[in-house]
């Protein structure tokens, strides 16, 4: 069953409150709608994978701007998000 981009900000919601300042949440939401909206423009998909979005939300780092930067790119070649990410989760473990 297909979700609505409404359930999905809903969805995310909890998640956004707790990476970004509550000034930013739904501004970060929006954006999301947007990557959404551009995952599928370029691969036929309703929105961005949930692990993309981890990759996304991990190296964003609670910083809108970053965010941005990053949704951007992980439309582009998500390849190289998950490859950071991954370098990320390792330093981290």
């Amino acid at each position: 069953m297909a979700v609505g981009s409404e359930q999905r900000r809903q969805e995310r919601r909890p998640r956004i409150e707790a990476r970004f300042p509550s000034d930013q949440v739904e501004a970060a939401l929006d954006l999301l709608h947007l990557t959404d909206m551009a995952w599928h423009d370029c691969y036929s998909e309703l929105e961005v994978p949930a692990r993309v979005l981890d990759d996304v939300l991990l190296l964003a780092g609670g910083d809108l701007a970053q965010l941005i930067r990053i949704s951007r790119s992980a439309v582009q070649d998500f390849r190289d998000i998950r490859v950071a990410a991954d370098g990320v989760r390792a330093r981290n473990s």
